[in-house]
């Protein structure tokens, strides 16, 4: 699953995880973000609707990165005013640079699990002291054949607690119909 495989899935329009929207969790988060100068990344980021809807309410300092080319360049079409410097094209596993907030959706569940504690180390690293982590997890059974790949509650406490506070980690109650009963929405802040 590297930039070859990724690039593959939007050229051949194989984007499920693809709402093309931001997602209701997500969106009723930000919505209540008071400091529109958090500086902000969104890893994994695709077509990147939250990157979208944040900026145009305000959010000045949102980063976005993909390994794929692709999705940037849709994102890049759907949003020309958005800063260029700040859409990088790049294996977020090599990235450097601090960030008060990490917004999760759909790309934990995409890299294979054998990766899932690099990736609570990696965000532990790249987050500000006491910045945040808040977002979307799959809550269904882990299973081989993904992307996606499932996980549980107490599979993600595994990686992320000995790193972060858990402020949430619960069923997420407004999730997209398709999506019901099968999203965690969580807020983890770095200890």
């Amino acid at each position: 699953m590297n930039k070859d495989f990724w690039s593959a899935r939007y050229q051949e329009q194989r984007t499920g995880w693809d709402i093309g929207y931001i997602s209701t969790p997500i969106k009723v988060y930000i919505d209540q973000l008071k400091d529109k100068d958090l500086k902000i990344l969104i890893p994994g980021a695709g077509n990147s609707y939250e990157a979208e809807y944040l900026f145009d309410n305000g959010f000045k300092n949102v980063s976005i990165i993909d390994i794929a080319k692709e999705p940037l360049d849709n994102f890049r079409k759907r949003v020309p005013h958005f800063p260029d410097s700040q859409i990088i094209q790049a294996d977020f596993f090599e990235h450097e640079g601090k960030y008060d907030l990490i917004l999760e959706q759909t790309f934990f569940c995409a890299i294979p699990v054998m990766k899932r504690m690099d990736y609570a180390q990696k965000v532990t690293n790249l987050l500000l002291e006491k910045g945040r982590i808040a977002g979307l997890l799959f809550d269904f059974p882990l299973e081989a054949s993904g992307p996606p790949f499932g996980g549980s509650k107490n599979e993600y406490l595994t990686y992320f607690s000995s790193c972060f506070e858990i402020d949430i980690l619960e069923t997420s109650y407004n999730s997209i119909k398709p999506r019901q009963g099968n999203e965690l929405f969580f807020k983890f802040r770095k200890k």
